[in-house]
């Protein structure tokens, strides 16, 4: 698997009409976890979407979440960059250098579904999602 770069939407509650309707506009491939699916019903969370993921035949990638409870949707916070893959050296050096100055709001570490994650907000004010597959 390369390195890929796709934005990621943040909904708030609402991710899983919003996947549906890009799927409509698109076509592609939908997958879907809520945080349920990870044992996680904390504020009643649990049929929220935790990732959702658009795949197209003519590879466009979409991603998308519901907000945590406590957050506001706002301008500025409802879309974010994402980089994933599996050259863990690569990643690691992206978000090394995206997260210097910036702000972590996620620590780099592995994650209930097997991969290494982190987000940071990067010196610009731009937020950032770095996963790296297998990398735990």
């Amino acid at each position: 698997m390369s390195t890929r770069l796709n934005p990621y939407l943040n909904f708030a509650g609402d991710a899983s009409a919003g996947l549906a309707f890009y799927q409509d506009v698109f076509g592609g491939d939908l997958t879907i976890n809520h945080f349920g699916d990870f044992g996680t019903d904390d504020h009643g969370m649990g049929d929220q979407v935790m990732h959702g993921q658009l795949e197209t035949a003519s590879s466009l990638t979409l991603m998308a979440a519901d907000m945590l409870p406590g957050e506001a949707l706002r301008p500025g916070n409802n879309l974010a960059v994402s980089l994933g893959g599996d050259d863990t050296e690569e990643l690691r050096g992206y978000w090394q250098a995206l997260s210097d100055g910036g702000t972590v709001t996620v620590e780099l570490a592995t994650q209930p579904w097997g991969d290494e994650f982190a987000m940071c907000v990067d010196r610009f004010g731009i937020s950032w999602l770095v996963n790296i597959a297998g990398g735990g």
